[in-house]
């Protein structure tokens, strides 16, 4: 059978031959036993895995000598497609000779390149790169067991992208430095959505916490945000009260008290409430000259509260207390 039987043509040419052999004739298939870590000195370790997204399972055996924490075999048993039995097959080549804290620093990114026939030729379909992630996190688990800790003492800070093991801030950091504005420079600068994309949206592979598009939104929005403080916001009304009042206060001190204190008077903002059909009812109190002026009831009154709506939202409605 020709190898574009077995898979399209076009997709099969995207696998390395690496992975090829190893999806076949996996080289470290096979269980450990007691028997054989107490011949080689050492205490065995049986770590789980498996995937919600795609049921597939992986099982990791260690030996591991308890003087030195050196891996001296690993071999691993998995339910699961040729790309994880491959990429967990060369996961557990990797932990031999590794003591446990080098063996848990390995990750599926580091499978992924030693799986490559050449160097800049990836071994696999950008959407089978999710795959190796189960590889990256049995190993965790084996560490815990063998360090007796829990796991989440080993997790990393917010993965949004476990295909490139790309943190949450790591990829808030490369928008607010780099001033990114696309999904697609977000994977050119940090690899996140690169591979099997399912952290860019909803609806993808599986189900994230974190999916770039938002991430992108929330953070350009709060960039515009510090840039032009005073802008006015349609979602206004949907911001927290302190960040209302920041608001308001920042149009207070640039556009309102300067002109007050001219004539001997000032302002201040005593609170901030909700009002009918989505207003804002912003609390004032008059100081100095303005404090008992005639005009202050109404002509004052109506150059803050216009100038408010203006520079921060349509939906302010002043009110003097």
């Amino acid at each position: 059978m020709a190898k574009s039987d077995l898979i399209g043509g076009d997709l099969w040419e995207q696998y390395s031959k690496k992975v090829a052999a190893r999806m076949n004739n996996p080289l470290n298939f096979g269980e450990l036993t007691e028997a054989e870590a107490d011949e080689l000195g050492g205490t065995l370790v049986i770590a789980n895995e498996g995937a919600e997204s795609c049921g597939d399972t992986v099982r990791l055996f260690w030996i591991v000598d308890i003087k030195t924490h050196i891996i001296k075999k690993a071999t691993f048993k998995s339910f699961g497609c040729g790309t994880a039995i491959a990429a967990t097959d060369m996961m557990a080549e990797m932990c031999i000779g590794k003591t446990v804290d080098e063996a848990a620093k390995i990750n599926n990114l580091d499978v992924e390149h030693a799986l490559r026939d050449e160097v800049d030729v990836a071994a696999v379909p950008p959407q089978k790169m999710h795959c190796s992630v189960m590889a990256y996190e049995v190993i965790k688990r084996a560490t815990s067991i063998y360090r007796n800790v829990d796991i989440s003492t080993l997790e990393e800070a917010d993965i949004v992208c476990e295909c490139a093991r790309v943190s949450l801030q790591t990829v808030e950091d490369a928008i607010r430095i780099n001033d990114l504005t696309t999904v697609e420079e977000i994977s050119d600068y940090t690899k996140a959505g690169a591979f099997c994309k399912s952290c860019i949206q909803p609806g993808g592979h599986e189900k994230r916490e974190h999916y770039l598009v938002d991430i992108l939104a929330r953070v350009r929005s709060e960039i515009e945000q510090e840039r032009n403080p005073n802008k006015v916001q349609s979602d206004f009304t949907k911001l927290s009260v302190v960040k209302k009042i920041k608001a308001i206060e920042a149009a207070l001190d640039e556009y309102i008290r300067p002109a007050l204190a001219r004539d001997g008077g000032g302002i201040e903002l005593e609170d901030v409430t909700s009002g009918e059909n989505d207003t804002i009812q912003v609390h004032l109190s008059y100081q100095g000259a303005c404090k008992g002026c005639a005009g202050s009831v109404a002509g004052t009154l109506t150059f803050v509260e216009q100038t408010l709506q203006k520079e921060v939202s349509d939906k302010i409605r002043g009110v003097v207390v």
